[in-house]
C-alpha cells in the first residue's frame, strides 16, 4: 500500500473505513448489482480490467443504486468535449462541467492558474459511470466547484489505456482496489495525490460524499498544498521502484516446469467444484486461465494433475455456456456473472471477451470433440456479425448494460434481456404434442430456463427492486432431463426450445436497444480477428476466416499509417456508417501491435495467405522500435513520445479480462521465429521473459499466459509444413487435419514450391521438402529435422496427437 492510505486521509480529514469488502463475499451468497466496475484479481494483484469500488482516501465502497445514461438536454450549452470522437467523451459533453480533453492545454490552464487537475476516468459502456454522471457531473452546484476550483479533465480508457494504467496504479497501490468510474486528482505536473473510484454525490453513513471530497480538496490545496506537493512526490517516486520490471542480473528465465506447477496449484486452490470457475462471486470468465489450463493438459495428459486441468477448463465452459452469463436469446456473452452460478450477469456485453471466449470454446471442441463447444463458439460469432461488426469489416466495441424497458422510460441495467412468465406465455401459447401433461411451448422453455412466476433474481442482486418479477435464462437441466420430464424425445425439445428462442428474439428486437459504443480498437479487432480465424480454421469454415480476413483488410485499409508503418489506437462510425478518425489520430499502443500481429499470425495459418504473415513482421519491427526496453527487457505499454509528462512509464505486468500484451508479444515472438527462423526474435522472447520472472515467480497465476509462453519457449515448436497448391483438396484436407488437433506450440506453413515465395526465403530449408507421387505432402519438424513424409490425413493425425 506504499503506507499511503493514513496520509491521505488524514490529509483529506476523510473518516477511516473498512476495505477489502470485495475480497470478502464468497459463495455461497450473492454479489449485490451495486458495485462500481471493478478490477478482478487474484494473488497479490489486481489489475484487470473490470468492477470494484475503492477510494484511495479509506472511504468505504458505496451501496447505492443504479443509474441510467445521460441524456443531451438541446437546451445547455455542450463544453469542449463536444468536439472529440469518443463517445464516452460525447456522453459528457452537455453537462454544467467545464471539460477538458487529455492534453497540454488542460495542463497549461492547471499551471497557469494554479489548480488541481481533478481527472475522471471511464468508458461509455460502464453503468457506474453512468451514476456518477447522472448525479454529479449533471448537477449545477458541482459543476461549478469542478469549473472554478480544478481543471477538469475527462478520459476515455479505451483511447487511452496508458493514462487509464498510470492512475489505476496509484488508486491500486493507495487503497484496497480499483475500478471505474476512475476519478484522480492530480498536482499540475500530473502527479496524483488523492484517488477513489465512484462516489456518491452525498454524504452516507460509512462514506463521504463527491461534494464533501471536493470542498476538502480545495481547502487543503489552499492550505497545505506544500504538503500535497511533497507526498505526491513521495508516492510517484515509490511507485516507480515498485513498477519496475527488469531483467537485472538474470540471465535466464526461470524454469517452465516448476512456473506451470505453481501456476496449476493456485488454480486448483480456488476452483469452484460445482459451478466452475474461480475464486469468489462475481466471477469473470478470464479465458486466459481457460487457455492455461488446456495447455497444461497437454503436457500432463497421462498425469492425474493433466486430467484434473483438462476437467476444470471443460466444466467452467460448459457452466458458463448454461448460466445467465450467456444470452440464450441472442447468443453472446455478458461481461461477468454476480453470483457463483454463473445465474445473473451484469449485462455489458465486450468486444473482447466474445473474440477470446470464440477461441476457448472451439479448442475445447477440438479436445472433447463435443460438439455442444463449437455450437456455443459459432453462437458467439453470430452475435457479433450482427451487432458488433462495421459493414467494412471492423468491430464494434460494446454493448451497453443499461436500456429503457419501453420507450421514453429511465435505462435499466438488464431491461434488454429478461423477461417476465407473462411475456413467454403470451408468445409462446402453443400446445406441445405428445408431453404426458398439458403442457405449452411456453412452459416447455420456462422449465427449461429456469423461469418463474416470481422471477428467479434474488432480492439480494437487486436491491433496488428494478428486477422484480423479470427473469435470466439459465439452464438448470440437461435437454435429457427436460425431455424425459415430459415424456418426450430429446430432439423434439431441443427443435422446441430453438423455435422458442427464436420467438423471443424476434419479439425482442422491438425493445428499444442498449446503447452501442461503435468506437473500433485496433486491439480489439485483433483479437476479434483471432477469434474468426481460429474457430473457422478449426471447424472448416471458410465462411467465418472470411470474416477474419475482412477484418485484418478493415485494419490495414483504415487503422495502419503506410508511411511511417504505425498502427492507429482507434477509428470512429461517422454519419452514414463512414469511417472517422480523431485529429490528430489517436496512434497505437503495445496492445494494439501485440494483438494485431497475433490476429495476423493465426488468420495466415486459417486462410495460407502469406500476404498477412508479412504484414505481421513488418509490425513486429514497427513494436520493437517503439516499445521493446533495450535496458531492461520486455515492451513498456506506451511510446516514450505519447507518454510524456505521465510520472510512469509501465509494462502490463497482468493476464487479465485480457491477456498482457507482454505475454501475447512473448507467443508471437516465438511463433515468428518459427516462421522466419529470425534469432533476434527467439533472443527477445527470453529477454521478456527473464525480465519478468520475479512476477511469475512470486504469484504466477497472475500471468497464466506468460507461463504458457515461457512453457513454449523451453519446449520444441513444431513447424508443421504442408507442401501442395493451397486451394488443392489434398492440400486441404491435411491443413484440415492440422486444425483438428489441439496443438498451441506450433506453425504451421505452407509450401506451394515457388522458391521466390516469402517463406522460402526466409525457410531455405522448405525448398528440400518434396510432394509424394505429386500429393499434398506433409512433415512435422522440430529441432531442425523433420518427419517422413506423410500425405495421409489420418496419418498425419497419429503424429500429431499420439
Amino acid at each position: 500500500m506504499l503506507g499511503a492510505r493514513a496520509w491521505l486521509g488524514s490529509v483529506l480529514l476523510l473518516p477511516r473505513a473498512g476495505v477489502g469488502l470485495a475480497a470478502s463475499h464468497r459463495c455461497p451468497g450473492v454479489w449485490p448489482r451495486t458495485w462500481p466496475h471493478r478490477n478482478p484479481s487474484r494473488g497479490s494483484s489486481s489489475r484487470d480490467k473490470d468492477r470494484s469500488a475503492t477510494v484511495s482516501s479509506s472511504v468505504s465502497m458505496p451501496a447505492g443504486g443504479k443509474g441510467s445514461h445521460p441524456s443531451s438536454t438541446p437546451q445547455r450549452v455542450p463544453n469542449r468535449l463536444i468536439h472529440e470522437k469518443s463517445p464516452y467523451l460525447l456522453q459528457h459533453a452537455y453537462n454544467p462541467v467545464d471539460w477538458y480533453p487529455w492534453g497540454q492545454e488542460a495542463f497549461d490552464k492547471a499551471r497557469k492558474e494554479n489548480k488541481p487537475i481533478f481527472l475522471s476516468v471511464g468508458y461509455s459502456t460502464c453503468h457506474w459511470c453512468h451514476m456518477m454522471e447522472e448525479e454529479s457531473f449533471q448537477n449545477e452546484e458541482i459543476g461549478r466547484l469542478l469549473s472554478e476550483d480544478f481543471v477538469s479533465v475527462k478520459v476515455d480508457r479505451e483511447e487511452r489505456p496508458d493514462v487509464d494504467k498510470v492512475y489505476m496504479t496509484f488508486v491500486q497501490a493507495t487503497s484496497s482496489g480499483g475500478g471505474w468510474p476512475m476519478n484522480v486528482w492530480l498536482t499540475p505536473n500530473l502527479q496524483p495525490f488523492v484517488g477513489g473510484t465512484y462516489f456518491p454525490l452525498e454524504d452516507g453513513l460509512t462514506r463521504v460524499g463527491f461534494r464533501t471530497v471536493l470542498l476538502r480538496i480545495r481547502e487543503q490545496w489552499k492550505q497545505n498544498k506544500n504538503t500535497l506537493l511533497e507526498n505526491s512526490q513521495r508516492v510517484t517516486t515509490a511507485l516507480l521502484a515498485r513498477s519496475e520490471i527488469s531483467m537485472g542480473d538474470r540471465q535466464l528465465p526461470p524454469s517452465a516446469a516448476t512456473m506451470n506447477n505453481r501456476c496449476f496449484q493456485q488454480l486448483d486452490e480456488g476452483y469452484d467444484e460445482e459451478y466452475g470457475g474461480f475464486a469468489e462471486a462475481p466471477k469473470f470468465p478470464t479465458p486466459v486461465i481457460l487457455s492455461f489450463l488446456f495447455s497444461y493438459w497437454l503436457s500432463h495428459r497421462l498425469t492425474q494433475d493433466g486430467s484434473r486441468a483438462q476437467q476444470m477448463a471443460l466444466h467452467t465452459l460448459k457452466m458458463m455456456a448454461n448460466g445467465g452469463i450467456r444470452d440464450h436469446v441472442g447468443q453472446g456473452f455478458h461481461r461477468y456473472s454476480t453470483d457463483c452460478q454463473w445465474h445473473v450477469p451484469h449485462f455489458e456485453k465486450m468486444l473482447y471477451d466474445q473474440a477470446q471466449l470464440a477461441v476457448a470454446y472451439s479448442q475445447a471442441f477440438q479436445i472433447s470433440g463435443d460438439e455442444f463447444y463449437s455450437d456455443v463458439a459459432k453462437g458467439i460469432l453470430q452475435y457479433v456479425a450482427r451487432s458488433l461488426s462495421h459493414r467494412s469489416g471492423g468491430f464494434y466495441s460494446a454493448e451497453d448494460a443499461d436500456s429503457p424497458p419501453e420507450r421514453g422510460m429511465r435505462p435499466k441495467e438488464g431491461a434488454y434481456y429478461v423477461w417476465t412468465v407473462k411475456e413467454v406465455q403470451q408468445l409462446l401459447p402453443e400446445p406441445v404434442p405428445g408431453a404426458t401433461e398439458p403442457l405449452t411451448s411456453g412452459q416447455l422453455l420456462m422449465k427449461h430456463y429456469s423461469l418463474t412466476e416470481a422471477g428467479n433474481i434474488s432480492p439480494s442482486q437487486d436491491p433496488k427492486g428494478e428486477l422484480q418479477g423479470q427473469n435470466v435464462l439459465t439452464v438448470r437441466y440437461s435437454l435429457e432431463l427436460t425431455a424425459a420430464r415430459f415424456g418426450l424425445d430429446v430432439e423434439a425439445v431441443r427443435t422446441l426450445l430453438n423455435t422458442g428462442l427464436e420467438k423471443l428474439f424476434q419479439a425482442r428486437k422491438h425493445r428499444p436497444k442498449p446503447h452501442l459504443d461503435s468506437k473500433m480498437l485496433a486491439a480489439w479487432n485483433g483479437l476479434m480477428v483471432s477469434g474468426y480465424a481460429v474457430t473457422g480454421a478449426v471447424l472448416g469454415q471458410d465462411r467465418l476466416i472470411n470474416y477474419a480476413t475482412n477484418g485484418a483488410k478493415f485494419l490495414k485499409r483504415h487503422m495502419f499509417d503506410v508511411a511511417s508503418g504505425r498502427l492507429m489506437r482507434t477509428c470512429y462510425t461517422g454519419s452514414g456508417g463512414t469511417v472517422e478518425h480523431s485529429n490528430p489520430p489517436c496512434w497505437g499502443f503495445l496492445e494494439d501491435y501485440a494483438f494485431v500481429v497475433r490476429g495476423l499470425l493465426d488468420l495466415y495459418e486459417a486462410s495460407q495467405e502469406s500476404a498477412w504473415l508479412e504484414w505481421a513482421l513488418r509490425l513486429q519491427d514497427t513494436q520493437d522500435r517503439l516499445f521493446w526496453d533495450s535496458q531492461g527487457g520486455g515492451y513498456f505499454c506506451s511510446e516514450a513520445e505519447l507518454g510524456a509528462g505521465l510520472p510512469l512509464r509501465l509494462k502490463d505486468d497482468q493476464d487479465g479480462a485480457e491477456p498482457s500484451a507482454n505475454s501475447v508479444s512473448a507467443h508471437n515472438l516465438l511463433r515468428l521465429h518459427g516462421f522466419t527462423g529470425h534469432k533476434d526474435w527467439m533472443d527477445k522472447c527470453v529477454c521478456l521473459l527473464t525480465a519478468f520472472s520475479e512476477r511469475m515467480r512470486r504469484v504466477p497465476v497472475a500471468l497464466p499466459e506468460m507461463v504458457r509462453a515461457l512453457s513454449a519457449q523451453q519446449q520444441t515448436l513444431k513447424q508443421i509444413v504442408i507442401c501442395g497448391d493451397r486451394q488443392a483438396k489434398d492440400t486441404k484436407a491435411l491443413v484440415q487435419c492440422v486444425h483438428s488437433v489441439y496443438i498451441p506450440n506450433k506453425v504451421l506453413i505452407l509450401a506451394d514450391g515457388d522458391p521466390s515465395s516469402f517463406l522460402s526465403r526466409q525457410l531455405p530449408f522448405l525448398s528440400t521438402l518434396r510432394r509424394l507421387e505429386d500429393q499434398a505432402t506433409a512433415y512435422v519438424c522440430e529441432n531442425q529435422a523433420c518427419s517422413m513424409p506423410i500425405t495421409d490425413p489420418c496419418e498425419l493425425r497419429k503424429l500429431l496427437h499420439p
